[in-house]
């Protein structure tokens, strides 16, 4: 039997700090730049996501910097802490990426430093990832989301031609958080208030009446309301599945690390209840 290929070293993309911008009171951008990005690319999908780099127990890491040996010779403790960030937008001409954070203070990694990172600082990440795109043959799109999602929503419906047939939804703590997109799909601003993350989006795609045709659904965010509406798109109304981008983009209770440790377990556990339940109507 043929031996397998020894897997390729993922390298690390570099990146300086161009410009930082607060969005709203817990949006913050972050643009990066630099000549070492001519080798990136993020212009396929509308969800690109990449994976940003973070020192971690006091690590100073070897120049080059090289994830590879810094794995195999560093404790696992030092070993670079990873963020998920969807790209908002992408420039090959100016070679600038552009990323959002949600910042809730001093709560967690990433937003404490998007929200005070200087121009300048070096990042490093890897990517990027994703796998959806508007389908331009589809009759119309449901968009949903939180605010983790609202870069990848706001993306894809700039990518929409005009005239486009649309249903957004995103929800957001109130209206301050409300974000202007170059898109001419009314976005519906879900204002959550002092109620359940998820629980304003589960009411609104209940209430709405679906057009007719073939809907490209894409829903991500919490993973438990993403749940309530994978059954209610792919049970209830029987939409196939490579019509719909659905996953869970964080969890309640967990940080990143422990949920993308437990996630495909929870993916599976979920698909296989709602397929199920499927293949037994």
């Amino acid at each position: 039997m043929a031996e397998r290929p020894a897997r390729k070293p993922r390298k690390p993309h570099t990146a300086q700090v161009v410009r930082t911008e607060r969005l709203t009171p817990h949006m913050q951008r972050v643009v990066l730049g630099g000549e070492e990005l001519a080798v990136f690319s993020a212009d396929t999908c509308t969800d690109h996501y990449v994976k940003l780099l973070f020192p971690t127990g006091g690590a100073t890491y070897p120049e080059p910097f090289d994830l590879e040996r810094i794995r195999a010779e560093f404790p696992r403790e030092q070993w670079p802490v990873t963020r998920t960030y969807t790209v908002r937008a992408w420039d090959p001409e100016l070679l600038e990426l552009t990323l959002d954070f949600v910042v809730h203070g001093d709560e967690g990694l990433a937003g404490p430093w998007a929200a005070n990172v200087q121009p300048g600082e070096t990042v490093r990440f890897m990517g990027p990832g994703g796998a959806y795109a508007p389908d331009p043959n589809a009759d119309w799109h449901l968009l949903v989301g939180d605010e983790s999602a609202l870069p990848a929503i706001a993306r894809a419906l700039e990518a929409l031609p005009a005239g486009t047939v649309a249903h957004a939804f995103v929800e957001i703590s109130g209206p301050e958080e409300e974000q202007k997109i170059d898109s001419d799909v009314e976005v519906v601003w879900l204002h959550r208030g002092d109620r359940p993350v998820g629980e304003p989006l589960l009411d609104a795609v209940q209430a709405l009446t679906f057009p007719e045709g073939r809907v490209h659904a894409f829903v991500h965010g919490e993973a438990h309301f993403v749940k309530e509406l994978r059954q209610l798109l792919r049970v209830d109304l029987s939409i196939p599945r490579e019509d719909l981008s659905i996953s869970g983009y964080w969890r309640l209770g967990h940080n990143e690390d422990g949920w993308q440790a437990s996630k495909r377990e929870w993916n599976a556990r979920i698909e296989a209840e709602q397929e199920g339940t499927t293949s037994a109507a």
